[in-house]
C-alpha cells in the first residue's frame, strides 16, 4: 500500500498548489505518484451536489444541518472508494488535496462543544468505519488566517463547479476562522500531522519556500515508512 498524504487547510491556503509541487518533487526522487482532490466535483453524483450546495442551491451555509451537509463530503470519497484503493495499490505515494479532516473541519466549524466534538466522531466513524476508507499516514496543515486567505481567494482561476468569485465557504471570513481553529484542535491532538504556518514577519510565505518545508517533512516520513 502506497504512504497516503492529506494536505488540508481552510479555503485559500494552497492545498491545490503545494499537492501540486510535492507530486512533482517526489517524482523526481524516483517516486511513483498521483494525486487525488475532493470534492470530485466532477467525477461523482455527490461531488456534482456538493458543488450546488457551495453555489447556494440549498441556501446558505446554516440552511442545511451540519450533520446531514457532511454526508455529501464523505459520499464523495465513498463514491470514489474504487479509486482511493487502486491509487493506493498502483503507486508509492497518494496525496489527497483534502481529505476526511476538510469534512470535519467544515461541518464541526458550525457547531460548538459538545455537539462540535459529538460530529467530528460521527463523520470519522462514518468515513473510516461504516464505509472503510483508508486513513491517511500523514497530514499535512497549511495554517493561514481567514484574512490573508481570502486575499489568495481573490486572485483564484475560474473553478469548474461555480461562476462566482467565492463560494459559500470562502466568502465568509468569520467561518474560514472557525474552520481554522477546528484544524488547529486536530493538529494538537494528533501525532500524525505536522502544521506548517504559511505566514512569517506578518507577510505570506512564497509557495516555494513554503513547499520545501512540506516536501522535506513528507521525504522524512517516507523514509521511516521504508524502515
Amino acid at each position: 500500500m502506497a504512504l497516503l498524504v492529506a494536505i488540508e487547510g481552510i479555503d485559500g491556503s494552497g492545498k491545490g498548489t503545494q499537492s501540486a509541487l510535492l507530486c512533482e518533487h517526489l517524482r523526481g526522487r524516483g517516486k511513483s505518484v498521483t494525486l487525488l482532490s475532493f470534492p470530485r466535483y466532477e467525477q461523482t453524483r455527490f461531488g456534482a451536489a456538493i458543488g450546488e450546495f457551495l453555489n447556494g442551491r440549498f441556501g446558505g451555509l446554516d440552511s442545511v444541518h451540519p450533520q446531514l451537509a457532511s454526508l455529501l463530503f464523505a459520499g464523495d470519497r465513498f463514491e470514489s472508494k474504487d479509486v482511493i484503493l487502486k491509487a493506493a495499490h498502483d503507486h508509492d505515494v497518494v496525496v489527497f488535496d483534502r481529505y476526511v479532516a476538510s469534512n470535519i473541519a467544515h461541518q464541526a466549524a458550525k457547531l460548538d462543544d459538545p455537539d462540535r466534538s459529538e460530529l467530528t466522531r460521527w463523520i470519522e466513524s462514518i468515513e473510516y468505519d461504516v464505509y472503510k476508507l483508508p486513513r491517511p499516514d500523514v497530514t499535512v496543515l497549511l495554517d493561514l488566517p481567514a484574512g490573508a486567505a481570502q486575499q489568495l481567494i481573490a486572485t483564484k482561476a475560474a473553478r469548474s463547479y461555480t461562476d462566482k468569485a467565492a463560494d459559500l465557504q470562502e466568502a465568509d471570513a468569520d467561518y474560514l476562522e472557525r474552520v481554522r481553529q477546528v484544524y488547529l484542535s486536530l493538529a494538537a491532538q494528533n501525532p500524525h500531522w505536522n502544521r506548517i504556518d504559511c505566514m512569517a514577519d506578518n507577510a505570506i510565505r512564497s509557495p516555494e519556500n513554503i513547499a520545501g518545508e512540506l516536501q522535506r517533512f513528507v521525504v522524512e516520513r517516507i523514509a521511516e515508512s521504508n524502515g
